[in-house]
């Protein structure tokens, strides 16, 4: 069966499935919202609590919220939660965290250092790299521009 790329492109789109896009961006706002709403009461209770400063409570928060993310993808909890909010769960730092949780789950069979070692950053590797880089290379035009 000879089909150009056009008619094809016309079958796709007539076949494939409508995205529910407006119930898709509610379901990450609150997802999302509620994400953000559970780290501003973990900011609240951590402030109460101790005597940090403010810097280090939102250190804690952080660690917490990547915590909670971890150990919800690694009792398999996290995967199901994000099939409802999609975005809502990626966008956060939760997300981050289940990109660095879920190879290794994934490889820990292959061992630990040719599967969890070499495979947890395949995902997050790239985020790491590239932030690291773009972030120096803004650190060095603002300190040049300093010397002038």
């Amino acid at each position: 069966m000879d089909i150009n790329k056009e008619a094809y492109k016309k079958y796709v789109k007539d076949t494939a499935p409508k995205s529910p896009i407006l119930k898709n961006c509610c379901l990450a706002f609150v997802f999302g919202g509620g994400i953000c709403v559970l780290g501003q009461l973990l900011f609240d209770l951590y402030s109460n609590i101790t005597a940090y400063d403010e810097d280090s409570v939102y250190m804690l928060v952080c660690i917490s919220l990547i915590f909670i993310a971890a150990l919800l993808t690694g009792i398999g909890v996290f995967d199901n939660i994000a099939k409802i909010a999609g975005a809502g769960t990626l966008v956060p730092v939760t997300g981050f965290a289940n990109a660095v949780v879920s190879p290794a789950i994934d490889t820990k069979a292959e061992g630990l250092v040719l599967g969890v070692g070499a495979k947890i950053f395949t995902v997050a590797g790239p985020v790491i790299l590239y932030g690291i880089l773009s972030g120096t290379i803004y650190g060095v035009i603002i300190w040049i521009i300093s010397l002038l």
